[in-house]
């Protein structure tokens, strides 16, 4: 691999990294423009765009984690009893919310289920599923619709 296309490669991670963060990246213009110009294989540019999107959802659970520490302090935007309240009913219907971390309004949703402890293994399954798909999609519209230009 040429340093140049790993260089490429390491730019589409880190757009797609940034853009499942509360950050404003748009990984799809990284992503169409790389297939646009072949900066790498297909499923290359595939594989980098979901590990990133799906590692930097990791970094908003993570971030949900922590923040439950200041739960019941004054400026916190939920009291203990709202907080009771979202648990349960998170526990019973939200977890699959996290199939729409794929949209780009839904990055919070990662930080929500760090707060509620969605056990790791169900929340990496969901949001990888979801984040996979999306590239998926994606590379879909780039190659059957002519998304990107030149493809």
């Amino acid at each position: 691999m040429a340093l140049d296309q790993a260089v490429s490669l390491l730019g589409l991670f880190l757009a797609a990294f940034g853009a499942a963060t509360i950050l404003p990246f748009q990984s799809e213009v990284v992503l169409g423009a790389m297939m646009a110009t072949n900066a790498a294989p297909v499923w290359l540019l595939f594989a980098m765009a979901s590990l990133g999107n799906t590692l930097g959802s990791v970094v908003n659970y993570v971030l949900g984690l922590g923040l439950d520490q200041f739960e019941g302090r004054s400026w916190f935007p939920a009291s203990q009893q709202q907080m009771a309240r979202a648990r349960q009913w998170y526990g019973r219907w939200g977890v699959w919310s996290l199939l729409l971390s794929w949209a780009p309004f839904a990055d919070p949703l990662t930080v929500v289920a760090g707060v509620m402890r969605t056990p790791f293994w169900l929340f990496l399954a969901l949001v990888a599923v979801a984040k996979t798909g999306r590239y998926a999609v994606l590379i879909w519209l780039c190659k059957s619709v002519s998304w990107c230009a030149g493809v």
